[in-house]
């Protein structure tokens, strides 16, 4: 590596320094604000970085990193993720017993190790950054350690996360083995082709899309979902939900995109189907807020596994334009949790628990509403454009059976998320008005974003599209 190779890897070289700095302030003086700020100050640092990074050459950073604009997009779509994450954790932890500072250096690394993947183009930096997200993920959702829920959450995650790497590791060496090289591009033209691949080919194929499969929680891989997105706190669950899967897809996308084998495409469907109606025919029946989240995100990663199959610059377009969405949806839903969590001193995570929101709370039950009119895909919210980009992704490529899913298996969650909005207006045992915190602030800017990307799409689109160009 040269010195000229260290102003494109400044995006990940920035929040990795503040990772260390905030360690280091650990060591000599606890203090959560002062952790806090650190920690925003190096993920503000990295998204400065990214204009910086975009203008540098070379943009390959050894044979390990492309910093190209699709993974600049991704690094950042991941760092201003984490920085609201940050927001939610300094209000989440502001009035509980739990020590929160070294969570914020687990989220740093995590953070680090998501971007890493989104900029892979070898095997081995895509499995070093998948562990350094793995890792730091089994602290972190295990962080209510005197809570059983919690220690449950990261057990959990942590053997099926084993397992899963174990897959993906074994599928590579058989990729490797197939195409005699670990790079990306030695990868792509041996197995790009629409032919039949190799029995070899197909199994290193199966076995990587098995390990990916977990991190994603698409079907049938995705019982440990429920369980790990109730027991964490919210803001992890939070970080979980689109961070942590955003870095999976990209290397979805990346890896995997050029493989139109009819075996392959087949596998992909299957599973892109069997999660859009396991997941909605699931959250149908849940009363727990969190529990109804985690088995709707299944179902969205069907959905985006349509742009996944739909391939080429549309695919990949609606495939991101449709994270951006997701992300921030999701971010504002598990918000409001942790608000209502911060405000009642527990977990928060029934949907009993936000019965009459509207009445004591009117900003909390707005932003959740919009939440959960994103996710189900009405007009006029982020969750809309980004299903539409979908459906026209997969018009254009033909793939009928999962569009003919996908609109069934909305007209199913609309069922689901408007029962939790029906809940916010009722009359019922809903908190009395709390002091508000720093996360209602990040919580109404997220709100304005979620109608901003559903009236003005263009310029995000036009932003994405320009960006989002596989290298």
């Amino acid at each position: 590596m040269t010195a000229s190779m260290l102003v494109p890897l400044l995006p990940l070289i920035l929040p990795s320094a503040a990772a260390v700095m905030t360690m280091v302030a650990i060591a000599i003086r606890r203090s959560h604000t002062l952790t806090a700020l650190l920690s925003a100050l190096g993920l503000v640092a990295g998204l400065v970085a990214i204009p910086l990074s975009a203008a540098a050459q070379p943009r390959q950073v050894t044979p390990l990193l492309l910093l190209d604009g699709y993974a600049l997009l991704f690094l950042g779509l991941s760092f201003s993720a984490s920085l609201i994450v940050v927001a939610f954790c300094y209000s989440y932890f502001e009035r509980r017993n739990e020590v929160g500072e070294e969570l914020y250096v687990l989220l740093l690394a995590a953070t680090v190790g998501a971007g890493t993947l989104a900029a892979s183009t070898h095997f081995a930096s895509l499995f070093l950054g998948l562990e350094v997200l793995s890792v730091s993920l089994y602290a972190t959702l295990a962080y209510h350690r005197e809570e059983e829920r919690g220690l449950e959450a990261g057990i959990k995650y942590l053997v099926l996360a084993a397992s899963s790497a174990a897959f993906l590791l074994f599928g590579l060496a058989l990729l490797y083995f197939e195409a005699g090289s670990m790079d990306l591009a030695a990868l792509a033209p041996r197995l790009g082709g629409s032919g039949s691949l190799s029995l070899v080919s197909l199994a290193g194929f199966s076995l990587s899309l098995v390990g990916v499969g977990f991190k994603l929680a698409v079907v049938p891989f995705h019982s440990w979902t429920a369980d790990v997105y109730e027991g964490s706190p919210a803001p992890v669950t939070a970080f979980l939900a689109t961070v942590s899967k955003g870095g999976i897809f990209a290397v979805l996308l990346r890896f995997f995109l050029p493989i139109q084998a009819p075996s392959a495409r087949s596998m992909v469907m299957a599973i892109a189907i069997a999660s859009m109606l396991v997941g909605n025919l699931l959250a149908l029946r849940q009363k727990n807020l969190k529990r109804l989240l985690a088995y709707s995100s299944i179902s969205h990663f069907g959905y985006l596994l349509i742009a996944f199959l739909a391939g080429g610059r549309d695919g990949v377009a609606s495939a991101t334009f449709y994270l951006v969405a997701y992300f921030a949806t999701t971010l504002a839903a598990f918000g409001v949790i942790g608000e209502m969590s911060r405000a009642t001193g527990r977990e928060a995570d029934a949907v009993e628990d936000y019965r009459g929101l509207s009445w004591s709370r009117p900003g909390l039950a707005g932003v959740l509403t919009v939440s959960m009119l994103s996710l189900a895909g009405i007009p006029l919210t982020a969750g809309f454009v980004g299903k539409f980009y979908v459906l026209q992704a997969g018009v254009r490529a033909e793939l009928w059976p999962a569009l003919m899913v996908l609109v069934g298996g909305s007209a199913l969650g609309l069922s689901y998320y408007l029962r939790v909005v029906v809940a916010l207006f009722q009359s019922g045992p809903a908190p009395s008005p709390a002091r508000a915190g720093f996360a209602e602030v990040v919580l109404g800017l997220l709100l304005l974003a979620l109608l901003w990307l559903g009236l003005f799409p263009e310029q995000i689109v036009a932003l994405i599209d320009r960006m989002a160009r596989l290298s």
